[in-house]
């Protein structure tokens, strides 16, 4: 199974840039299903139920979030209405929405797509993500009941996202992190086989702080007094993600390939 996975979309560059690269990318690369975190797309904060149909439109499979899951009120009560559009598995019980998500490709294949957060200088804490992950793929038989398991772990740091991929490996056929914004450059198959990256990168304009006007974000660091919400940069976007191969049998990873296309960074095609 090919898995094109693409990190944090940040705002309307990120989507602009989303829908001028992904048709061609789906020519050129023929994923078998399509994953983007929206989180961050409806002006940086959240998602709308509007983005969501224009990814849909796109070709987009399903949608993992995180944090800012709930930046447009909306979702509160309309989430529950599409399965596609995740929030992270570790919310406590009762939270509106779902965490994964279970896509049928042609001839019955199945992959499971789940969205976790971590824990460590993160808000909200959410639930333990470890022990919510084990309850959920216990369920499933990887290269049996689904052909492959592909999951979003939402996080700030470095550690708590290798130990997260050390636990599940061989379990599951891909731990991607996303939030930070940032493209890592450890994109690896662990030693049982799943692949790994700590951060896919965000999709937008890297003239920035993360995504957001590098003006805004400066004011807030060095005058420490309230000042214009943070907004997102709106110059051309680079789109980052990465392509994932996995063998149907085992669901074990046989590639992972960063993808990195457009705006100011160094491009870099699978």
């Amino acid at each position: 199974m090919r898995i094109l996975f693409f990190g944090d979309i940040m705002g309307r560059s990120g989507r602009d840039g989303l829908a001028k690269h992904l048709p061609d990318l789906k020519n050129r690369l023929k994923p078998d299903v399509v994953i983007v975190n929206g989180e961050n797309s409806a002006a940086g904060f959240g998602i709308s139920n509007k983005i969501a149909q224009d990814f849909y439109s796109l070709g987009v499979d399903c949608i993992t979030t995180g944090n800012h899951i709930w930046g447009q009120k909306e979702l509160v009560t309309t989430i529950d209405q599409d399965p596609r559009l995740l929030r992270p598995l570790n919310y406590p019980d009762g939270t509106p929405g779902r965490g994964s998500y279970i896509h049928t490709l042609g001839g019955g294949r199945k992959i499971l797509i789940v969205n976790v957060m971590a824990r460590l200088f993160m808000e909200p804490v959410l639930d333990d993500p470890f022990a919510v992950t084990e309850k959920l793929i216990a369920q499933h038989r990887l290269g049996q009941t689904v052909q492959a398991i592909f999951i979003d772990f939402h996080g700030e740091t470095t550690s708590e996202k290798m130990a997260f991929a050390h636990v599940f490996d061989g379990r599951v056929s891909a731990v991607v992190g996303t939030h930070t914004h940032i493209p890592t450059a450890d994109a690896q198959i662990l030693p049982k086989g799943t692949a790994y990256q700590s951060d896919a990168g965000m999709c937008g304009d890297y003239d920035s702080v993360i995504g957001m006007k590098k003006e805004l974000a400066i004011w807030k660091f060095t005058r420490k007094i309230p000042g214009e919400r943070l907004a997102p940069a709106e110059g051309e976007a680079t789109i980052c993600g990465v392509l994932i191969t996995t063998d149907d049998a085992t669901g074990r990873a046989t590639s992972i390939e960063p993808l990195r296309i457009g705006g100011r960074l160094k491009q870099q095609l699978p």
